[in-house]
Parts: structure tokens; C-alpha cells; sequence
């Protein structure tokens, strides 16, 4: 299980969420926004995923069943389409929850199948009576019985169960300061961390939904800095972070450490792309004891379009491939065994997921800031395709700090050679280790 912060777009957060009628110009024919957001959210067992799918010129709720020999989808059209600003979010039994916008207040449902139409369970709704407050579900919570939405207001932040509690929606926690992200730390569903922004510094922290909302401290790499836990992977401990800390006042690094670790966050050169936006959406799960092992993907925006990158903590190469046609950017996941899955769509694909076998030690090559160029290797799902990273192990004696940006060329990308280490962080002291942030230094929140 890869836990992920979803951050909303600068238009949820202006309260531009919405369209007022079929064929907004910010869905492309696949029904993508075309702002980069987040399209599709996957179950933290990998078994379904769901998305809002176009028809025609409208969208309408899908599912998709990735855990069985091919991906299929099962289209969950309600009574008329569904506006932009609507969520969807996959449940471990197969049922969706939606999110709409109904008369300012946030009502809450679950679809199902039912022969040829859709059932709806109504679930109750939120109501915000500020305005400015803004409301998002959370990633999907380990197990998957339950789902979370995050009320962000003017001063503080309400945490939300809006699915599997006993009397519909239930308030369960606030958190003074306004609070974006959001990462399960544990596989109970318990450990919930934000980033919070009080007196003008973000900082992550942790919030304890099975003790009332109670809040402790989880990153502080520097007394100044803007430090946001952007995913994380509770078998391993690993974090990706990205903070200012490298260069005060100057860009957010992208970094990463381990929960209860005395070694300093670092920050690789090669994870620092030009003109380009990196953003980590999934963590090789199953590698207990061994974060530098783990293989993270990461979301790359820059000139030449979308495209994405895989990365280990323990080697200096960065691997950047060719997204597939159709790929719902920013979703994905690992298997265990290191197979990176990715959901994409086409016309002649509605349903499908592309499978990249990435070895330990693979690298790229070429110029940065463009995808490199990978073969396929196995097919995945309905027209599902696959592309290789190279070949290679990692040597015991290996750093892991440092690294090369790797660019691709056009052959297979090939290992390139290591960097300069990287820059020493002014302040780095550890993050606050996951077995004493429930229990330490808490602050009641009401």
C-alpha cells in the first residue's frame, strides 16, 4: 500500500470547481482534466479503481476491477451527468463513493451496479457554512471500508468520516491552521498526516483519528521551512518529502527518510529536474526494513508534456519513460515484486493498464527534461502495453545520497555516471519517529 497526498488544483481552492454544463473545456475527450489533476483513485489493496469517464460530452462515475486477468470497467451512470467538480472514490467491496455539490451543501453517495442501471445509497451531507471553506476526500484509506474528507476553512481544518460510519457523515477531529495533503501513515487507518500552515511555515504533522483528533509534530527539517510529507510506505517507513530547506526562500527539493530514523532527510541532485514538476505518486510496497530498496514512481511535468519517472532511494539514476497513450496521470501502482502498473484509456482502449518491469539499477541517459523511450515487456489489461528500465544491480557499497539527473536517449536507457553529493541541508534534525507521534508531545484538538 502506497499512500499519497492528492492536493487540489488552484481551481478547487478558488472555488472554481464546478461546470455548468457538458463539454467544459477543461476535460479532454478521455474525460482527463486538462489542469494536471488527479483523474483516478485507486484502493489501497490495488483492486479497483474509479474516475469520472466521458460520454459524449458529459462524464459520468466508472469503475474499474484491477485485480482480476484483465482490467474491465462498469460504467455507474446516475440520472443526468455529473459536473467537473464531482469526486469519485473506489470502496474495497466495489462500490463507489461520489461526492457532489448539491444547493452549497457536500452530499455523499455510494453507486453500485444493478443490472443495467445504477444504485445509489444516499450517505447524508456535509454543510459548510463558510464559503471559503473548501471540502475534498482524502486518499482512499487502508482497508477500504471507510473514506475521509478534508474541510479546509479560514483558521482551521475538520477532519470528516464520510463513509462507514455508523449515522452517515461524522466530524471527527479539528485541527487549528489550515491543512492541505493528506498520507495514511499506518495500515489501520489511523495515523493521518497533513501539512499545516501556521504563521506563514508549513509543517506536517500527524493526526491520531482514533484519539480524538489529536495532533502531534512529524517533520521539522529546519526552524524556517516549508516541510510537506508528499507519500509514504508503511511497510519500509520511507517518506518523500519536499521542503526549501536546501535552498532557503529559493524552490521545494524533493526529498526523502525514514520514519524513526536518526539519519538526516536527504535531497538527490538526480530528483531535481530543470523546468520541470516531480511529484511521487506510488511506493513499491512489501520491502519491510528495506526503504532504500523500494522503487517510487513519480509524476514529471514540464515542457515537453507529462511523462513519468522511477526512482530508488539507494541509486543515483533517475529513469524516465514515455507515458502511456491515455495514462490517468498521477494514478498508479507497484506490485511487490517491482512491476509498476498504469492506468490509461484511448478510444480503442477504455480500460486498460500498461506494466513496466523496472530491475534494481536501472539509469537513464539523454538530455533531462523529456521522457526517455522504453520497450515493451508484457501486456496489462485490454491492450495493455509495458516498457523495461534497463538491466543491473545495486552494489552493496553504493551511497545513497547524490545522483545524476537521468535523461533518455533514443536506445534502452543505460546507467549514468554518479554526481557530486548532494548539499548539505543547514538544519536536518530527524522526523519525529511514527511509534512515539501517538504517544509524545500531543496537543488536544477539540
Amino acid at each position: 500500500m502506497t499512500a499519497c497526498a492528492i492536493e487540489p488544483t488552484a481551481a478547487d481552492e478558488d472555488g472554481d470547481d464546478r461546470g455548468d454544463e457538458c463539454g467544459d473545456e477543461r476535460w479532454d475527450d478521455c474525460g482527463v482534466p486538462r489542469n494536471g489533476g488527479t483523474v483516478c483513485a485507486i484502493t489501497a489493496d490495488g483492486a479497483y479503481a474509479a474516475r469520472l469517464a466521458p460520454a459524449g460530452d458529459c462524464l459520468f462515475p466508472e469503475r474499474w476491477t484491477l485485480d482480476g486477468p484483465e482490467p474491465y470497467a462498469v460504467p455507474l451512470p446516475g440520472n443526468q451527468p455529473e459536473e467537473p467538480g464531482t469526486e469519485v472514490q473506489p470502496m474495497s467491496d466495489g462500490r463507489v463513493l461520489i461526492r457532489r455539490l448539491v444547493d452549497g451543501r457536500h452530499a455523499f453517495s455510494l453507486l453500485y451496479p444493478t443490472g443495467p442501471g445504477t444504485g445509489e445509497l444516499p450517505l447524508g451531507a456535509v454543510e459548510c457554512p463558510d464559503p471559503d471553506t473548501r471540502l475534498r476526500l482524502l486518499p482512499p484509506a487502508p482497508g477500504g471500508e471507510k473514506a475521509y474528507a478534508l474541510a479546509v476553512g479560514r483558521r482551521s481544518t475538520a477532519v470528516w468520516l464520510v463513509a462507514g460510519g455508523a449515522f452517515g457523515p461524522e466530524h471527527l477531529a479539528m485541527v487549528p491552521g489550515r491543512c492541505s495533503g493528506g498520507v495514511w501513515l499506518d495500515r489501520a487507518g489511523r495515523m493521518l498526516a497533513l501539512d499545516r500552515e501556521v504563521g506563514g511555515r508549513t509543517k506536517a504533522i500527524v493526526v491520531d483519528l482514533e484519539r480524538d483528533g489529536e495532533v502531534s509534530p512529524l517533520l521539522q527539517i529546519a526552524a524556517d521551512s516549508d516541510d510537506r510529507l508528499l507519500a509514504a510506505d508503511p511497510d519500509s517507513g520511507l517518506l518523500l518529502i519536499s521542503s526549501d530547506a536546501p535552498s532557503p526562500g529559493r524552490e521545494q527539493r524533493l526529498g526523502w527518510g525514514v520514519i524513526g530514523s536518526t539519519l538526516p532527510v536527504r535531497f538527490p541532485e538526480c530528483l531535481r529536474l530543470p523546468d520541470c514538476t516531480v511529484t511521487p505518486f506510488a511506493i513499491q510496497p512489501g520491502q519491510v526494513l528495506m526503504p532504500e530498496n523500494c522503487g517510487v514512481a513519480l509524476r514529471v511535468d514540464g515542457p515537453a508534456g507529462t511523462w513519468f519517472a522511477v526512482w530508488r532511494p539507494a541509486e543515483r539514476q533517475l529513469l524516465q519513460l514515455p507515458a502511456p497513450e491515455g495514462w490517468l496521470a498521477g494514478a498508479g501502482l507497484w506490485t511487490e515484486s517491482g512491476v509498476l502498473q498504469l492506468p490509461y484509456a484511448t478510444r480503442e482502449v477504455p480500460c486498460g493498464v500498461a506494466r513496466f518491469a523496472v530491475p534494481r539499477g536501472a539509469g537513464g541517459t539523454g538530455d533531462a527534461g523529456s521522457p526517455g523511450v522504453g520497450a515493451p515487456v508484457a501486456a496489462g489489461g485490454t491492450g495493455g502495453s509495458g516498457g523495461t528500465g534497463g538491466t543491473g544491480e545495486t552494489r552493496p557499497g553504493d551511497p545513497v545520497r547524490g545522483g545524476t539527473v537521468g535523461a533518455p536517449g533514443e536506445a534502452a536507457p543505460v546507467p549514468s555516471p554518479p554526481s557530486e553529493p548532494d548539499p548539505p541541508v543547514p538544519v536536518a534534525p530527524r522526523p519525529v519517529p511514527l511509534r512515539e507521534a501517538p504517544l509524545n508531545g500531543r496537543v488536544a484538538v477539540g
